[in-house]
């Protein structure tokens, strides 16, 4: 079935961040400790998703849902975030069910589009994990070109939330439009 779309709003924040908190469960152990997976990721999640969403001004939040209105994934875009590097892809999760369906391609289409339509600039990128391969895969199948590495700052500020230190990759398309084509 092919999914749906629309705009997240404030109730959508519990089904975002319950997605949000399953998909570092299952990608990023290793880099984030186990304490904090395996803790009240959750209500971190929650917290930060519903300021998200109840104060929208700058970004776009799109849900997928299949028709009888299951939820999917989610993709959230700060639009014009930096100024070399243009809108920020800051999340983009799919249920463990619906990946490799092409719902998550789905999804970054749709967030470029947003960046195309609604950002000053043509820019758009991510930043993913280094130990996140697969995820590498599927944004260099949708064009985007491994830009820099940088460590990965602790969620929440909290060093102890982190592994070591972990690295990230900036993952870019100098033209949003591309990866909206894609």
């Amino acid at each position: 079935m092919a999914p749906q779309f629309r705009y997240a709003g404030p109730g959508d924040a519990e089904a975002v961040a319950r997605l949000h908190a399953d998909s570092w469960r299952r990608h990023y152990r290793g880099a984030y400790s186990d304490a904090y997976l395996d803790g009240d990721v959750v209500a971190d999640r929650l917290a930060v998703w519903s300021g998200r969403l109840a104060a929208p001004e700058g970004t776009r939040t799109v849900l997928a849902e299949d028709p009888s209105g299951d939820f999917l994934g989610f993709v959230h875009v700060v639009l014009d975030d930096d100024p070399k590097w243009g809108s920020l892809v800051d999340n983009l999760h799919v249920t463990a069910a619906r990946q490799r369906t092409g719902v998550g391609r789905a999804l970054l289409a749709r967030a470029a589009a947003e960046a195309v339509a609604h950002a000053s600039s043509p820019a758009l990128y991510l930043w993913v994990l280094e130990q996140n391969t697969p995820a590498q895969g599927f944004y260099a199948a949708m064009g985007a070109a491994h830009a820099e590495t940088l460590l990965v700052g602790p969620p929440g500020g909290d060093p102890t939330r982190l592994n070591g230190t972990p690295a990230k990759y900036r993952m870019a398309w100098p033209e949003a439009a591309a990866c909206a084509a894609a």
